[in-house]
C-alpha cells in the first residue's frame, strides 16, 4: 500500500487518441475483457485479451531511461483533472485500438501529481494527498455483507447474482451487517490480533474513509462476457441506496477511502473500525 493506492494499481489508463481524454467501460464495456497479470520474476505486466488475440509485455515499474526511450510525456485528462502521462508507441496503442475498434493510446502516469479534490481536498482532508488515474480517490472499501444484501433484492425480483468484483473495490471487508460502512470516519488493517495498537504501529495502515461512492453503470457491465444489463444492478441500487445529501439522485455502493501511511496488506488481515461519524456527506468543487 502506498499512499496513492495500492501498488501498480490505477498506473495505466487508455485515453481516446485525439482528445487524450480518459476512456472508461462506461462507454467501452469491452474494457472488461482485457486481462493483466504480472510475469512470473515480477518485471513484466503482461496484457492479453479474453478473445486470445496476442498479448504485449511491458515493464511494470518502467525506469527512467525507458520511459524516455518508449513514451512520450503527454497531457491527458481524467473527468475535468488536467495531469499528465507517458503515452506508449504505435506497437502497444495498436493492440487496444485493434480490440475496442478505436483509436486509443494507452498511458502510464507521469511526475505531476494528482491532488485530491472535494472529499480528499487538502483543506478536508488535513493534508496534501495524491492518486493515479483512479476516478478520485486512493482506495475503495467494500463489504460482503453488503454485496449479499443486494444479492437478496436481485433474487427477490428474479434477477441472477452479481459478484463484489463488479464494483471493483481494492480492499473487501466481511462482517456481519450490511451498509455498516456508511458511518466508518476512521478505519486501520493489521495483522496482530492485540487491541491496544497504537495508530502510528509500523504493522498496521489507517485509512481515513472519506466519502460515499457513488455508482455509473458500469455494475451492470457482467465482467467475463462484457454484456451489459439493461438496467441491473443499477436500478435496484437506486430504489434504497440514494443515501447521501451531497449526491441525492445517485445510489451509492462501497466507501472511499484515503491510507494516513504506507505498508503492506494482505488477504485475511483484521480490520477495525476507529471512528464512526453521521456526517458523511459527498462534497463538489
Amino acid at each position: 500500500m502506498h499512499m496513492h493506492g495500492l501498488y501498480l494499481d490505477r498506473q495505466w489508463m487508455l485515453v481516446d487518441g485525439k482528445t487524450h481524454r480518459f476512456v472508461t467501460m462506461r462507454e467501452l464495456p469491452r474494457m472488461t475483457l482485457i486481462i493483466t497479470q504480472i510475469s512470473k520474476d515480477g518485471h513484466n505486466l503482461l496484457v492479453s485479451v479474453a478473445d486470445g488475440d496476442g498479448q504485449i509485455s511491458i515493464p511494470a515499474c518502467p525506469s527512467p531511461s525507458w520511459l524516455q526511450a518508449n513514451t512520450t510525456l503527454e497531457q491527458v485528462r481524467v473527468w475535468s483533472d488536467d495531469t499528465d502521462g507517458y503515452m506508449y508507441g504505435p506497437e502497444v496503442n495498436e493492440f487496444f485500438s485493434r480490440f475496442l475498434e478505436r483509436d486509443v493510446r494507452l498511458v502510464y502516469k507521469g511526475p505531476k501529481d494528482r491532488i485530491l479534490r472535494k472529499n480528499g481536498a487538502p483543506h478536508v482532508l488535513g493534508r496534501v494527498q495524491s492518486t493515479f488515474f483512479a476516478d478520485g480517490f486512493p482506495l475503495l472499501i467494500a463489504s460482503k455483507p453488503s454485496i449479499s444484501e443486494l444479492n437478496s433484492r436481485l433474487s427477490a425480483k428474479g434477477e441472477g447474482r452479481i459478484t463484489i468484483e463488479r464494483f471493483r473495490p481494492n480492499i473487501i471487508v466481511r462482517g456481519n451487517r450490511p451498509w455498516a460502512e456508511d458511518s466508518w470516519k476512521t478505519v486501520r488493517v493489521y495483522s496482530s490480533p492485540s487491541s491496544s495498537l497504537p495508530l502510528d504501529d509500523k504493522n498496521s495502515i489507517v485509512l481515513d474513509v472519506v466519502s460515499r461512492c457513488t455508482r455509473c453503470t458500469v455494475p451492470n457491465v457482467e465482467p467475463a462476457t462484457a454484456k451489459a444489463h439493461n438496467k441491473e444492478p443499477s436500478s435496484t441500487l437506486a430504489s434504497y441506496r440514494r443515501i447521501d445529501a451531497g449526491a441525492p439522485y445517485q445510489a451509492c455502493f462501497g466507501m472511499n477511502s484515503a491510507p494516513r501511511n504506507e505498508g503492506v496488506v494482505e488477504v485475511g488481515m483484521l480490520f477495525e473500525v476507529l471512528e464512526e461519524t453521521d456526517q458523511h456527506r459527498i462534497l463538489k468543487d
